[in-house]
């Protein structure tokens, strides 16, 4: 079969592989769809040790497809199966797992692999995080499980009540998933970017009002500018970093009202710091949250969101495209030509 093999930084290469049978408590699938993420790309660019351990390795763990066989000892899966699985597992017993913290377990199974025809479902995945899928799903709208996950942790996280002024910093796919679940949580959302295409599909998400930065470069006009947009310029009741940038971060706080509460979602280059006033931290009662990854309950709500078309996968995809495409389609990612891709088998 094909599958993309990864080589290390900027090697990423499709190759035949020798197809595996599935070892027990395993599922054997055949990959419908497969989606790009930013993980993807920060992999392709600069390598991850804790999803590459060792090269040459299997690529991807965005998939949907169908189960084409079953390993010993497995119940509740059957060939011929729709299904869905998130990329990584917690182990139920380190300190995070058993104070109730799973996204910090610190022995997460992780799945490779689902560039490729088929893909192997590792077999404490199969027990705890893979789910069927309604047959009129289609698989490439529900290939994106996984960052849905992350931002119905993130979602979790916000305090949302209705009526909320909520500005979302970024809107790429991430962005555009807190969107529609803040729209469908009864908030005002103000989505901001610099790019007037994905604030389009921001206002399609949901979105009463975007904020276009293209054309703004100073951090404190574009501070104002966006605290301008909210009820008596007052700043956002919560705001959300979707985007990965310590100055995006800090411009996510700055644009917060007093008592309010920022979710610093995107993912930041390591060792990479922001400034907060401390000062205003403590006289207007900021409440400031990191958040990182998904649990298996959240991942179970992301597939009832994807199965009831509460939000709709296809509104991320910008392109599908066959296997073959998968290193242009991360190129055209990292150049802001498009935002999520569907590559086929």
């Amino acid at each position: 079969m094909r599958a993309a093999m990864f080589y290390g930084p900027g090697e990423l290469r499709l190759e035949d592989i020798g197809s595996t049978e599935p070892a027990p408590g395993e599922l054997l699938v055949e990959v419908r769809a497969a989606a790009t993420c930013g993980t993807d790309l920060k992999s392709y660019r600069r390598g991850h040790p804790k999803l590459f351990p060792t090269l040459p390795s299997r690529f991807g763990h965005e998939f949907a497809g169908v189960v084409t066989a079953v390993g010993d000892g497995v119940d509740g899966f059957v060939v011929g199966d729709r299904v869905t699985a998130a990329n990584t597992v917690p182990c139920g017993h380190c300190w995070a797992c058993i104070r109730r913290r799973e996204s910090l377990c610190e022995n997460l199974e992780f799945l490779n692999g689902a560039f490729a025809e088929e893909v192997v479902i590792p077999a404490a995945i199969v027990a705890r995080n893979t789910y069927t899928l309604p047959d009129d799903l289609d698989f490439a709208d529900a290939a994106p499980l996984e960052p849905l996950a992350t931002v119905v942790h993130g979602m979790a996280e916000t305090g949302i009540e209705l009526g909320d002024t909520v500005v979302v910093h970024g809107a790429g796919p991430i962005g555009l998933m807190f969107v529609r679940l803040a729209t469908l949580r009864g908030a005002n959302v103000i989505s901001v970017d610099q790019s007037p295409w994905r604030l389009q599909q921001a206002v399609r998400a949901g979105a009463v009002d975007t904020v276009d930065l293209s054309e703004v470069t100073d951090f404190e006009d574009r501070v104002a500018l966006i605290k301008q947009r909210t009820p008596h310029g007052r700043g956002a009741d919560v705001g959300i970093e979707a985007v990965g940038l310590p100055q995006v971060w800090e411009q996510t706080v700055r644009t917060l009202r007093p008592g309010a509460t920022a979710v610093l979602f995107g993912g930041t280059p390591k060792g990479a710091p922001f400034s907060v006033d401390s000062s205003a931290m403590h006289y207007e009662e900021y409440t400031l949250k990191g958040v990182f990854h998904h649990t298996p309950n959240y991942v179970r709500t992301a597939v009832e969101l994807l199965a009831s078309r509460k939000v709709d996968g296809s509104m991320l995809v910008t392109e599908r495209r066959p296997l073959e495409e998968l290193v242009p389609s991360l190129e055209d990612m990292a150049a802001g030509r498009g935002s999520k891709y569907i590559l086929e088998p």
